[in-house]
């Protein structure tokens, strides 16, 4: 691995390439944080696709493209004359010291748990109104709810046992069952919000990441649907033409890769 000199090296050349892209660079030039934001969303993304792959390589290209990011928003801000990449390191790790109290002063905790918890305590501290100010509005709505559920946690409100949970989900599903039985559809779409939600803080329980749970079958779904397609084209039909018993077969075939 690179010794310390040699990453601060190959950090100092990383800025010295994007001013020079600022200056000379047609494309470079014309950005702003706002034609940058929705770039950044895909590459984050794509960072957590190469992760779920477990492709190293490509998590290592991946988070370089994160990296550059980072510096081109903060060339821009220092161009206004509001921050630099130095500020944001500084800012970044002043707030690491201030929420490590039990590294760097003399709080001591327990375990994980107690660190999350003091961490939300402090946050408020530092004038948040609201442990929930910290979810950013435009998360998807099924990461959204596990930060929730994180953050609230963290300050003490939150289930005690999984089982309990649990009961809450089937109560959860009952409700559901209901309203559909009833038809009321806007009540339908309320309980199956509420059946998410559970499932989502059942999965926090059995510390599972829900996001990556429905990924990898969202991925599995497409690998044996891909197969159950190559087969069909196999046979010269369209799976419009096979019947649900033939796709079936190659279905469960497609189980056993």
């Amino acid at each position: 691995m690179n010794s310390r000199a040699d990453q601060l090296k190959a950090f100092d050349r990383l800025l010295t390439i994007m001013d020079e892209l600022r200056e000379q660079c047609p494309w470079d030039k014309k950005q702003t944080m706002e034609t940058l934001r929705h770039l950044t969303i895909e590459e984050t993304y794509e960072l957590g696709d190469a992760i779920l792959e477990n492709d190293l390589n490509e998590v290592k290209k991946e988070l370089g493209d994160l990296l550059l990011h980072i510096i081109f928003y903060a060339k821009i801000g220092s161009e206004t004359k509001d921050f630099d990449i130095a500020d944001v390191a500084n800012d970044i790790s002043e707030k690491l010291i201030s929420r490590h109290p039990h590294i760097y002063g003399d709080v001591e905790v327990a375990d994980e748990e107690e660190v999350k918890q003091n961490w939300e305590k402090l946050k408020l501290k530092e004038g948040k109104k609201s442990v929930l100010e910290g979810v950013p509005k435009s998360l998807p709505a099924l990461v959204k709810a596990n930060r929730i559920q994180d953050k609230v946690a963290g300050v003490g409100f939150d289930w005690e046992e999984p089982q309990q949970v649990f009961e809450k989900l089937k109560e959860e599903l009952e409700e559901l069952q209901y309203e559909v039985s009833e038809g009321n559809k806007d009540k339908i779409e309320q309980e199956f919000g509420d059946v998410l939600f559970s499932m989502i803080n059942y999965a926090r329980f059995l510390n599972v990441d829900p996001e990556n749970a429905l990924e990898r079958t969202n991925k599995k779904f497409m690998k044996r649907f891909q197969f159950l397609e190559k087969k069909a084209k196999a046979l010269n039909k369209s799976l419009k033409e096979m019947t649900l018993a033939e796709m079936d077969i190659y279905w469960e075939e497609a189980k056993q890769l």
